[in-house]
């Protein structure tokens, strides 16, 4: 087949799956349903730490995570969910609510969208065990 008929073929192709895939809603990010989904994601970045408190944000999209070592976060990456612990995060207020830098090459800012009565509670949450 020549480049000129098949180059188009094939960037069409490309885009119509992902409008496809985005009108279904497939593009959406992950949401942690209740406390129980927020500890499983949580359990499957670190098996070894079980949560002691969860705390889930308004939109469902983010939790806050107190474990025996420390606290954490929870927060859609996609349509899946990471966590990484909070040791030695830097929290810094946004527009939309937090921002956390972390020193993880993996996972170095963190935006998190709360409302504006979490987004002043989370930081002290962080800092202090329950």
């Amino acid at each position: 087949m020549p480049l000129h008929i098949l180059l188009p073929l094939v960037v069409l192709g490309i885009a119509g799956i992902a409008v496809l895939l985005h009108l279904i809603g497939w593009s959406k990010p992950a949401t942690l349903a209740d406390d129980a989904a927020a500890k499983r994601a949580w359990l499957e970045e670190f098996p070894d730490d079980p949560p002691k408190r969860v705390v889930l944000s308004h939109d469902h999209h983010a939790a806050l995570i107190e474990t025996e070592k420390g606290h954490g976060v929870v927060w859609p990456m996609g349509a899946d969910t990471t966590a990484r612990y909070l040791t030695d995060a830097k929290i810094s207020r946004t527009g939309k609510g937090l921002r956390i830098d972390l020193p993880d090459y993996t996972a170095p800012r963190i935006h998190l969208t709360l409302d504006a009565e979490e987004a002043n509670q989370w930081p002290s949450l962080m800092e202090h065990p329950a």
